[in-house]
């Protein structure tokens, strides 16, 4: 079909310009005739020859025997006589003949019939001379042989010969029909130079008639010539010799003779071998050139309408019709042609014109339907492709063509062109033939690609316009400008184009909406693909884009609502434009540039942070402050982003804020180490040696516990494991733990202030900064056990280890470490935050609670404890706990309980005698150890789980008990040393 349609364009772009006829008004209009859709005749007949032609077949086939009134004869009659002399000719005028006498301008069946009105009053027509000036003041014709005089501008001369020539003919030949004659022929016969006003005159009318011959009976003979047909070649070289020497005419010379034979000849040709008449004038395409002057002559000279008098000027065309080989259908086709063609001359004012032409384009698809005659078909198929493609022109961009002032032509232009369109199809195209007719909708088809074609143009306008309104003064994005002009594009389109386009296309507005969309998104694609950064023009474009979108499909929405499917067909047609989700994109860049720029920040600052308790009255990191200030201003900026989904991306800005304070957390309690940093490793094993003092010599060092220092370790006011620094670490967490609140506060407040925010956007909100409290929780709880180890174990390691028990244990008490543990818990609770104080200071009872115990089970051989003794380690047990309790100004007793509760069921085996001790071991074992027997125990490992119904526990306590009766049990067991 596409190819039908590339073929009918290309067709109708073809014509002649010699042989293309030019109707009468062609002068005064105010647009050109379109190129005739008649093949070319191959001779340099001009439009004036034709029309004297064709004027002179009219006049032939209506009889016309007088002078002045055209007389004419129906058909019905055409075996009578014709009249003799001008006497008969008067006669027939006052007889009651076909001769019309025109008074009025009654209505016309015919216009009423093809939709026309008629006019209100007859205008006068001047009567031109061959001079081409009128003949006195402008006269109304009297008769429809007078007023076709005048609409072919057949001067009175040259009508007054016409008529002399068919008298004589008439006389010579009586009872001889029009169409048993070969007029050019007889013409030639009649006449001579005598008989015209000058040479020149008669010079081009002799070429004419020859032309004519050559054109009738050689180029296009109603049947065709075989090359060694011997007639033709005679006659062509007759016609030849005639334009190097003159032929002698009006008269029977030897070369009129030989004219005669040859032209006789062929002219009695016919396709069933019967000699019915002569053929000159009925070969195509001549005869459809001739007749299409005839046709012209419908029209008025000076306005370009149909003239009222068209039903009698119908009567005389007909007579016509035996002589040119025209039947009813060629009729109609000619007649569609000249009303089209006229109100293309119009300047597509006349709207009945064109109605007409749509009317009479009914009555030849009709006609299409009934003959498959190859002539017909190809001057159908030039005819209609001429129109279609007249049609096609404008309405291929009809937004160029059609506004409100000449909206109204639109709906006849596209009937006439979908019209053409359609015969086209269904009743020449082969194609469509072979496949089955209801798989193609024609008229929907070819308005489908109007509207594509037209928004197409429209659009690439409106890209250009777009492009020039941008300036300095207009900042506003192409793009942005763009997706205005084509929303304002689109209404036009419903509401001015659509609903005429809807008689034919259901979906006129979606399809219109849906090319819109696909062209926009074409040039959108393009502007995303070379995006790399989020700024205010790309916001403002894919804003843009995405408000033109919802406009478009809303449209297309409200057009497919009744249609079959939906509209799903045309929904699939328009692909999200995702403008959304470029935005997101490139919000989700930013935020990622954001969050590795402040993770970079966090490496930098920490690595430069002395934790310096003088920085601020509240003994915090000043990079903690920075920290948060960047957050804030991070979070500022995100909301000032013009774009339209700050609640879906900010969990993405949150996930990469709480990451970043995640890692502040995690590198602010880096390289404190754990308790464990700080715990000793337990000596081996020994036994007491009974009966000797356990002295040593102040300046030897005890070999006693080995403490595992972290490497930062140092003494100096700048260790960054200094108390003072642990306590501003401990402060920097609580201090961003607490802040994390207020900035949960802040995003609601933000979010709620944004353009996009709904009324309860915050409702059931839950913003947490879930990594970084975490973080902070464990934060604490491990600075505050380290402190708190490093303080027991490694800043007091001197009197826990060194001191305490050592020798006599009377002696060395835990005032000592009482004193040692003041200035500790002073620091503490001046410097450290009171939400996280008392969690300091019970890490530390904690960990004071835990060196006790360990100087009890593995204070190594050094340390040697009687029963009496216990009732000492009890007391100092319980001042250690009286420290912590401040007489009720310090922790709550149950906290104090809790974390004693260890010490305190530890202590009752020091009480307890050797042997008790020993039995209560040695049946723990037993119950332990499925192989062990009291005879032979295993060594129970070491847990570090310290209790009474522990193995390892009650065995320590034997080690450190001063007694023969456990040194022996333990050498005998386990063979334990006396020293290390």
């Amino acid at each position: 079909m596409a190819r039908l349609f590339r073929e009918s364009r290309r067709d109708s772009s073809h014509s002649s310009s010699s042989n293309g006829f030019l109707p009468p008004a062609a002068a005064a209009s105010s647009s050109s005739a379109l190129p005739s859709p008649f093949p070319d005749l191959g001779v340099p007949l001009t439009a004036a020859d034709l029309r004297e032609a064709a004027y002179e077949v009219l006049v032939a086939a209506s009889r016309t025997t007088g002078g002045k009134p055209l007389t004419y004869i129906p058909q019905s009659a055409s075996g009578a006589a014709a009249p003799a002399s001008p006497a008969s000719s008067a006669s027939s005028v006052s007889s009651a003949s076909l001769q019309r006498s025109l008074t009025s301008a009654a209505a016309s069946k015919m216009k009423k019939a093809l939709g026309l009105r008629s006019s209100a009053s007859s205008k006068g027509v001047g009567s031109p001379g061959s001079g081409g000036k009128a003949a006195g003041p402008p006269r109304r014709p009297a008769t429809v042989g007078e007023l076709m005089r005048v609409q072919m501008r057949v001067s009175e001369p040259a009508d007054a010969r016409i008529r002399r020539g068919l008298l004589r003919i008439a006389a010579s030949q009586l009872g001889r029909r029009a169409e048993s004659m070969v007029l050019p022929l007889e013409f030639l016969q009649q006449f001579k130079a005598s008989d015209f006003p000058d040479p020149q005159e008669y010079e081009a009318w002799r070429s004419r008639n020859l032309k004519l011959l050559e054109a009738g009976l050689l180029l296009h003979p109603l049947v065709p010539l075989n090359k060694s047909d011997s007639s033709a070649q005679r006659l062509r070289q007759i016609i030849r010799g005639a334009y190097d020497r003159p032929l002698e005419t009006g008269k029977n010379s030897e070369s009129m003779q030989s004219l005669r034979t040859s032209v006789m000849s062929l002219a009695g040709r016919s396709h069933d071998g019967t000699s019915d008449g002569c053929h000159w004038a009925d070969g195509f395409p001549l005869n459809l050139h001739l007749y299409q002057m005839l046709v012209e002559a419908c029209f008025d000279n000076d306005e370009g309408t149909v003239v009222d008098e068209i039903d009698e000027v119908m009567e005389l065309l007909k007579k016509t019709w035996v002589i040119l080989g025209i039947n009813e259908m060629l009729h109609n086709l000619c007649f569609t042609w000249a009303l089209f063609n006229h109100f293309v001359m119009s300047g597509q004012v006349d709207i009945e014109l064109l109605s007409a032409a749509e009317n009479q384009l009914a009555e030849v698809a009709k006609d299409a339907k009934t003959t498959k005659d190859p002539n017909y078909c190809k001057v159908l198929s030039s005819t209609l492709s001429s129109i279609m493609g007249w049609t096609e022109k404008r309405l291929l961009a009809y937004h160029e063509t059609f506004n409100t002032s000449n909206i109204e032509s639109m709906q006849g232009i596209v009937s006439i062109g979908v019209s053409a369109a359609r015969v086209l199809v269904e009743d020449i195209s082969h194609e469509y033939r072979r496949r089955r007719k209801e798989e193609t909708d024609v008229a929907r088809s070819r308005v489908e690609t109007y509207i594509r074609s037209s928004l197409r143009t429209a659009f690439a306008q409106r890209m250009e316009e777009a492009d020039s309104k941008r300036s300095s003064r207009n900042p506003t994005p192409v793009l942005s400008i763009l997706a205005k002009d084509i929303g304002d594009l689109a209404i036009k389109e419903k509401k001015l184009y659509s609903p005429i386009l809807k008689t034919w296309h259901p979906l006129a507005s979606g399809v219109a909406v849906a090319t819109l969309h696909s062209c926009y998104r074409n040039e959108l694609k393009q502007f995303v693909a070379g995006l790399t950064e989020l700024t205010p023009d790309t916001v403002q474009v894919l804003k843009s884009a995405d408000k033109l979108e919802k406009d478009l499909v809303n449209i297309a929405v409200e057009d497919s609502v009744d249609s079959d499917d939906g509209g799903k067909s045309l929904i699939r047609e328009m692909p999200p434009y995702e403008a959304e989700n470029a935005i997101a994109n490139l919000v989700k860049v930013w935020i990622k540039e954001r969050v590795d720029r402040l993770k970079g920040w966090v490496d930098r600052n920490l690595k430069q942070e002395t934790w310096n308790p003088g920085a601020n009255r509240e003994n915090f990191a000043p990079s903690s402050v920075e920290m948060l200030r960047v957050i804030g201003e991070t979070l500022d900026a995100f909301f000032e982003l013009p774009i339209p989904m700050h609640p879906a991306l900010l969990p993405d800005l949150t996930t990469g804020l709480d990451r970043s304070l995640q890692l502040y957390v995690s590198k602010a309690k880096s390289g404190c180490g754990t308790r464990n940093s700080f715990m000793p490793q337990l000596p081996p094993l020994t036994r007491c040696e009974v009966g000797s003092k356990l002295l040593f010599k102040k300046k030897e060092k005890p070999q006693n516990l080995q403490v595992r220092v972290s490497q930062n370790g140092t003494t100096n006011g700048n260790d960054p494991l200094g108390l003072p620094q642990l306590c501003v670490r401990l402060n920097t967490l609580q201090y961003v733990r607490g802040e994390l609140e207020n900035l949960e506060k802040k995003i609601k407040t933000c979010l709620r202030n944004v353009e996009s925010a709904q009324a309860d956007i915050t409702d059931g909100l839950d913003i947490k900064f879930e990594l970084c409290q975490a973080a902070c929780q464990e934060g604490i709880q491990q600075i505050c056990e380290t402190t708190a180890y490093k303080v027991t174990f490694y800043d007091l390691g001197h009197v826990l280890w060194d001191t305490l028990y050592i020798g006599d244990t009377a002696t060395n008490r835990v005032e000592v470490l009482l004193r040692e543990l003041d200035p500790v818990l002073e620091t503490i609770s001046g410097m450290v935050h009171n939400k996280v104080r008392n969690r300091a200071i019970t890490a530390l009872m904690k960990a004071t609670f835990d060196g006790f115990l360990l100087v009890l089970l593995a204070g190594g051989p050094l340390r040697a404890f009687t029963r009496q003794d216990s009732q000492i380690i009890e007391d100092d047990f319980r001042a250690l706990r009286d420290l912590y309790l401040a007489d009720g100004d310090g922790l709550p007793e149950e906290l104090v309980d809790k974390a004693s509760s260890q010490v305190k069921n530890v202590l009752p085996l020091f009480r307890a005698d050797s042997e008790s001790l020993i039995e209560r071991f040695k049946r723990m074992m037993v119950e332990s150890n499925r192989s062990a027997s009291k005879n032979r125990l295993p060594l129970p490992p070491t847990t570090g789980h310290w209790s009474p119904n522990e193995p390892n526990t009650v065995l320590r306590v034997l080690c450190y008990r001063s007694d023969e009766t456990a040194t022996k049990f333990l050498k005998k067991t386990y063979n334990l040393p006396k020293k290390i």
